[in-house]
Parts: structure tokens; sequence; C-alpha cells
């Protein structure tokens, strides 16, 4: 298919600014309606490459791109970032001193910014919404989407307010992103924002590079020493709960011998800050913190992440371990599971005073205890759970590595579909289970459910199995649990085939532990740095990153926004030796060309003397 004009600019901006040669999953179209001058919702996975999507419009639209984004130190790594390729970007917070703020308004107002990164209590104030009615604006991008949902994990009131910016800049196209929303989520987030009739993009949220794996947490701090025995010298981040146990690990962490610090809501805007840009510029290996860190980290390099307690839910979990391998290279993510988690984390659910969010908590947190128990194929579950129903197993996680026993399930799940199907789709798991069970109880008698055709059939099953065999069902996409509606069990488009037997269909047998996974990694796609370069190689690679140090060190910018370990690695593999060569290194566009291209060409030269 021949390309539009407009793809065609798109594309070249794309390789001459930032360095690569062709869009991935669904950008293209994404910028081209940006550009086009239409609404868009865009979910894409962390390291997805949304930025792009507004970015890339913000340099083709006339006019200056907002960025609604939720945190100064997000704004200012993305702001770096961008200045590092040559483009005129700014912020405007909380953070500035009354100069920086009036030198950053000149610029808006006198057409010298391409994009404006402002925090949502900035961008509501009636005295800047005039100011920018007033100024040709290109494009809203509203990032970090899920900010503005009831049913987000995340609220943000001034995002809750945004939805009146759609009236008051009706010429203006709106792009609404985010990594991590479930269906009522996203519909709520439409909802709010008024877009008009925006194109919804969904792109896939299997991160194949990343290996899930949970262990029943026993030990955990000798488990999590066992774990980083294979992660020396990589950056990682842990996350835990509680402050106290932050303060614990990263002690644990640094007696070992590993560069680590801790990061929490208790220590001082100075502490945090500085463990944050220590992170950004490697002089830090490993960050452990509670869930106050990490949203929108550019970092490319962060090779695994460990979940020391069990997360509240799927939502959160997703996007904190996506925070492992931006770029592309194998990364890994630790989920340390027990009982007496779900506990806690139950107790805390039942504090939240609102029936409603209670429920809609209760029910998340089921979801992620259904992941931690999950005898399937883990990336199986979370992708069903973002309404991408997959049956092709992984082979990239601890249950493929390692799996369970299986047994053939067409009889059983058409057990539980029938049930499902007398019940008329209208209760939840637990009823259902006491139904097939046969069970003699107060809610059965009331309602004559033993009366039922399928009332005792399941008899040959625990409760504990039977609540595997509804899971796995859920899933694999042949049930769907209605969070909207009390959690009733429905069908779905695949249910009915099965139901006819039309549907081979093996389980898994429920694991009485969850087993330790070998922590060797398995490769999925890309391999890290240390395990895909050739011997000969391995000592440019390291040459590499010492200039590369030297320099953003130099500049005060973190190393990766020089270039990535992805861009190293193919450095050092291609060995470049003049402009035109080094250009077509992923991530090497002109501006970088232009500033760093001398001190890595020279180093490239005189390695390949030797």
């Amino acid at each position: 298919m021949t390309p539009t004009p407009t793809q065609t600019l798109a594309l070249e901006v794309l390789k001459d600014i930032f360095g690569y040669e062709s869009f991935r999953n669904q950008q293209a179209e994404i910028i081209e309606d940006a550009i086009q001058g239409h609404d868009s919702f865009v979910l894409m996975p962390t390291g997805g490459g949304k930025s792009a999507c507004y970015q890339i419009p913000a340099l083709i639209r006339n006019g200056t791109t907002i960025v609604v984004s939720p945190l100064i130190a997000l704004m200012q790594d993305q702001v770096s970032a961008l200045k590092a390729y040559g483009i005129r970007a700014e912020y405007y917070n909380s953070s500035l001193d009354p100069d920086t703020e009036h030198q950053v308004m000149r610029q808006l107002h006198m057409g010298e910014l391409d994009l404006l990164y402002v925090s949502p209590e900035r961008l509501m104030q009636p005295n800047f919404i005039n100011q920018l009615q007033s100024l040709p604006i290109s494009l809203f991008a509203i990032d970090e989407a899920h900010c503005i949902s009831q049913w987000g994990h995340n609220f943000r009131p001034e995002y809750a307010q945004m939805g009146s910016l759609r009236a008051l800049f009706p010429q203006v196209p709106f792009i609404a992103l985010t990594a991590t929303a479930d269906h009522a989520t996203r519909q709520d987030i439409l909802d709010k924002l008024h877009l008009h009739q925006p194109k919804v993009y969904v792109s896939s949220f299997d991160r194949p590079n990343i290996r899930y794996h949970v262990l029943e947490k026993r030990q955990p701090a000798k488990q999590l020493m066992t774990f980083m025995e294979d992660h020396k010298d990589e950056c990682g981040i842990v996350y835990a709960l509680s402050r106290k146990k932050v303060e614990e690990v990263a002690e644990n962490l640094k007696a070992m011998g590993f560069k680590a610090k801790a990061y929490h809501a208790g220590l001082s805007a100075l502490i945090r800050q500085t463990v944050h840009q220590e992170f950004l510029r490697d002089e830090i290996d490993i960050v452990v913190a509670t869930v106050a860190f990490g949203m929108g980290i550019d970092k490319p390099n962060v090779r695994f992440v460990v979940h020391y307690d069990l997360p509240k839910n799927i939502e959160g979990y997703y996007q904190e371990t996506g925070r492992a391998g931006r770029d592309g290279l194998d990364s890994e993510a630790l989920l340390l599971f027990s009982m007496q988690d779900v506990a806690t984390a139950k107790f805390f659910v039942e504090q939240v005073p609102d029936e409603e969010q209670r429920r809609i908590e209760n029910f998340k947190l089921s979801s992620m205890v259904n992941f931690a128990e999950a005898q399937n194929c883990r990336r199986i579950v979370l992708l069903n759970y973002f309404g991408e129903p997959s049956h092709k197993a992984c082979g990239n996680c601890d249950v493929c590595l390692n799996p369970p026993t299986l047994f053939d399930g067409k009889i059983a799940a058409q057990k539980a579909l029938s049930c499902v199907y007398r019940l008329d789709q209208s209760f939840g798991a637990k009823h259902i289970i006491d139904v097939l069970r046969g069970m003699d109880n107060e809610r059965i008698r009331s309602l004559n459910h033993a009366a039922l055709s399928t009332y005792g059939i399941g008899k040959e099953y625990s409760t504990h199995e039977w609540n595997s065999i509804l899971r796995q069902l859920i899933h694999l996409g042949y049930l769907f649990q209605d969070i909207q509606n009390y959690s009733v069990l429905k069908f779905t488009e695949s249910s009915g085939e099965l139901l006819k037997g039309k549907i081979d269909l093996e389980l898994a047998f429920p694991k009485k532990e969850v087993k330790a996974a070998k922590s060797s990694r398995v490769s999925s796609g890309k391999k890290s740095s240390k395990d895909s370069l050739l011997d000969k190689d391995r000592a440019l690679f390291e040459e590499l990153r010492i200039l590369r140090k030297e320099i953003a060190d130099s500049e005060d910018i973190p190393a990766y926004q020089v270039f990535g370990d992805a861009a190293l690695v193919e450095m050092a593999q291609q060995r470049p030796q003049d402009d035109s060569e080094f250009l077509r290194i992923s991530g090497v566009g002109e501006t970088k060309l232009a500033r760093f291209g001398f001190e890595f060409l020279n180093c490239l030269r005189h390695n390949l003397e030797r």
C-alpha cells in the first residue's frame, strides 16, 4: 500500500529526528489521525511507543502541543529526552520558580515551543486556560489517562475535570493515552473526556520479552538474594507494600554488595529526587520502593522488576512489571506470593467506605490472586484480563517452563458451563460451585436450586478444584466475570462451542504449592546486552558504555538519553565507521549524530584498528 503524504512526512520525522526506520504496531495510523485533526484514544503497553503518537504530530502540526502529565519527575525526564533530540520542549508545574515560569510562558506566547508538558492542576487554572484560548494550540495529549476514571487505580480530581476542555477548544484534536485500562476504565475515560467521534486504538498487551514467574513466599529475603545472583550489575526495581519493608530490603541488598537505595513517601522530597536521579543516571542499580516510584520512567535498561508483596490489582502489577525491558531486550518479573498477603490486602480493601468502590477493589484483588494461583500460562491470564483472549502458551513464564499436571477438562468445563446456563448467568463462582457439588445450604434451599438438572453433577471435584477450573475457564475466555454486576459469571462468544463439545480442552490440576522456577533466563526474542554479544564485541560494548557515561555526566543528563543499551549493542556488533553507517543504528537521528557522533565514531574506529 502506497503511504499517504502525511505518513511519508511522519516517517521522515521518525528517521531524521528519532533515528528509527519504521513505526511499530498502530503508531502510523494514530499519528496520521492526530495530524489530520481527529480525536483518538490509545491503549498501548509500557514501552510500546505511546509518546511518539503525539510527539511526531507536535512536530508537524502548526502551534504548540499541550501534554498533560501527572508527575513532575516524569515531565522533567521527558523534556530532557526531547531536548537531546533537538526538540523545543518545556514543562510548566509547581517546581518552577517565578522567573522560570515567566520564561516558559514567554516562549509559549512567542511560538517557540513544540511541546509544553503541564500538570493537570496547572492546566485547569482558569487564567491558564484563557491564555491557551488565545494561542495556536496544535494538539492536547492526555497522558496516563486512566487517572481520569473512577474505575482507574490512580484517580486525580483535576483529570476528571478535563472533559470541559473539549468544548473550549472545539477545533483542536485530543489524544488520550494510557498503558493499562480494563473495559470499564476505557469506557469511563471516553465518557468523561467528551471526545469527538474518537478512534479507539488498543494495541496488544503482550510483552514477550518479559518472563513472568511467581514463587510461594517462604523465606523472601533468601529468595530475593537467590534471584539476584543472576542479576548482578543489572538495573532493577523491587516493590514492597510498606515503608518499613522497603527500608529492610534495601539494607539487605546493600549488605550483599548491591548498589541499592530505598524510595517511599516517608522520605523527604530531596532524598526521593536524589534517588530518582541516581537511578536514571546509573549511579545506583536497584531502587526498593513502594508504588510511589516509577510511573512513566523512560529508563530503557531496567532488566528486572520484583514484587516482594502481592499487588492490589493486575493493572498496577502490569504497569509496574512493564517498567522492565522497555528496550525490547530480555527481562524478568518475579512475584513473591503468600496467602497472608491476600489477607492483608483484603483487610485494607474492606476499609474502603464506599460500597461500590469496595466491590470493585475486591474483584480486582481476586483477579490478582487468580494470576498468582494460575495453573495455565500466566501470559494468557494477563492478556485475557485486558480483553485480549489468547489460547497459545507463551513458553516464557514459570508455568510454561515448569508445567502442572494436565487432564482432559472437556466434561468438567461442560458441567460448569451448563450450571452457569441453568442459573441464567446470574450468579457468582461460589454459588455455582455449591450447586455443582450438591451442597445443602440456606441459599440453595430458598432459591430451590436443588431442583436444577446440574445440582450435584460435580461432586468428584473439591471446592478448591472447582475454583481452579472456573478460574481457568475465565482465563481462557470461555467465561466472563462481570465486574459491574457483582462478578456474576456469564457466557462469552466461545462458550457455546465448548458447551456443545466441539472444542477439546486440557485443564490443569491445581498445584498444592507454587514450585520455585529456575532463575536461568530463557530468551523470548532479543537477548539482554550481555547475552547477545559475542566475546569479541563485549569489550567494545563496555568501552561504549564508559564513553556514554562520560558524555552523559558532562551534559548532565541520564546515560540512556545519549543512547540506550540496544543502540550500543548494535554499535558493538555493526561497528559503523562513518556518518552514513552510524545513522543506520536504531535510535541515531541527525541531532544525536551531530551531538555525539564524533566521539562514538572515534571510539569505534580506534577499536577497529586494534
